[in-house]
């Protein structure tokens, strides 16, 4: 399908977006879809400067302003001239901010490229995951699912599926898995260990090439499958963290009241939403030997770019003010999740609370144990004063930093006094590695 010339859906009246621009005719608007539908408390939340929802008193469009607050273009400094994919990603964000409210601007973005980015999947090296997760029920997991459902490359949507069953839908031309319901898989210790393998898979299948083994037949013959597939998980609290560590997270939230969307009626909104898949696929597919060779400029590094790459692929495809969305989006989900993870987190967040200790104290040589601990458990706001039944000691302030290759010696620090404790040149390394000092990034305007 021309992606510059929607053609009609059978089957009666067509739905359409809310007035949006037509990529390549300029002044050319799609009409609404579900004008005359009310907006209802049904659906999901998000700030409400994103929805470019539909007055239902004057059925007139409600235009509110979206800020692009410190988007900077990581390529040469300008923006790169839009193509119609511009357009339809614009029109992509509009129709998924009217059913479903993300938690900001930024995860709207990261949602609107990762659903574009599955119809590539042939070009890609990592396939990212989606996770869409909140604390608690109704927060609009669900809904964001059904809106992804029609507009992703071939969606397989299941419900507590069995790993046999997924490792053997997934072919060399992979389809989207889709898993609703996820905290049913891994949300307890006991239905974790029960679906290890399919954590396994879904870990093995972030990176092409990395298929399962399985023994199959009446021959036991070894048979590989394949794992290689984009993927979007929903669920009530946290993934398991090999899975989070390879995922763009959503973290969805309840609407606050006054923030209202539209409803979501499958027989309704279905064949608009399948109108811009189509779209979608016909700008993409042409396009996908060119974004198998890119090699964009990234704001991060390790598997936060691995993950965050196809989506920065993109919106360097589509051009305008989309690499500097995405660039935004990523750097700054990805600072958000950085040690997200209790284990993980604590470990840079002693690396960092300890590089704090020794700039309050001038940056000396060496500071002893007793200080550091002091210092550190003395903070209010940090973690360690609850560390352990007696806060953070010696012993625990050692085992977190005995990945690090760091450990205590004995120091003189004065001509009499001999003490345990550390020097700051045992920390240079680390500080380098898993903390570095933030550095101010220039903001364009757009």
């Amino acid at each position: 399908m021309d992606p510059t010339s929607p053609q009609p859906v059978p089957g009666g009246p067509k739905p359409s977006w809310p007035a949006t621009a037509i990529p390549g005719q300029p002044g050319q608007r799609h009409q609404a879809i579900g004008q005359n539908a009310e907006l209802t408390d049904d659906a999901d939340r998000g700030p409400a400067e994103m929805t470019g929802l539909t007055d239902v008193t004057t059925d007139q469009p409600v235009s509110v302003p979206v800020t692009l607050d410190g988007l900077t273009d990581d390529t040469d400094g300008s923006v790169s001239p839009a193509t119609p994919g511009a357009d339809l990603l614009s029109e992509l964000r509009s129709a998924i901010a009217r059913f479903v409210i993300l938690p900001s601007a930024h995860a709207l973005d990261a949602v609107t490229l990762w659903v574009a980015a599955t119809h590539l999947q042939p070009a890609w090296q990592h396939a990212p995951r989606l996770a869409v997760i909140g604390p608690a029920k109704r927060c609009g997991k669900s809904r964001l699912l059904d809106v992804i459902t029609e507009t992703v490359h071939d969606a397989l949507i299941t419900v507590n599926a069995s790993t046999a069953a997924i490792f053997r839908s997934i072919t060399d031309k992979p389809p989207t898995l889709l898993v609703d319901e996820a905290d049913t898989l891994f949300g307890s210790i006991k239905a974790a260990e029960k679906n290890e393998d399919l954590r396994g898979l879904l870990n093995a299948g972030h990176q092409r090439n990395r298929p399962t083994l399985r023994v199959t037949g009446p021959d036991h013959k070894v048979v590989k499958f394949p794992t290689f597939a984009m993927a979007a998980l929903a669920g009530i609290g946290d993934l398991p963290d090999t899975i989070m560590d390879r995922s763009v997270v959503i973290r969805m939230r309840r609407r606050a009241p006054g923030e209202r969307v539209s409803s979501y009626r499958s027989d309704r909104d279905n064949p608009a939403l399948h109108e811009l898949r189509d779209d979608l696929r016909a700008w993409l597919v042409p396009l996908t030997g060119t974004a198998a060779n890119m090699e964009p400029l990234m704001p991060v590094d390790d598997r936060a770019a691995d993950t965050w790459e196809p989506l920065v692929t993109v919106a360097d495809l589509a051009g305008g003010e989309w690499p500097a969305r995405a660039r935004a989006a990523c750097r700054a989900m990805t600072a958000h999740e950085s040690g997200q993870d209790e284990e993980g987190g604590l470990k840079t967040r002693i690396l960092v609370d300890i590089r704090r200790v020794f700039a309050a104290g001038g940056n000396p040589d060496a500071l002893s144990t007793e200080h550091i601990l002091t210092a550190l458990n003395a903070d209010g706001e940090a973690p360690w004063a609850e560390h352990g039944i007696n806060g953070l000691t010696a012993r625990g302030l050692q085992l977190l930093l005995k990945d690090y290759g760091i450990s205590s010696a004995n120091i003189r620090f004065d001509r009499d006094t001999q003490r345990k404790g550390f020097t700051r040149n045992s920390f240079l390394d680390p500080w380098s590695r898993y903390c570095p000092d933030p550095v101010e990034q220039p903001v364009t305007s757009t």
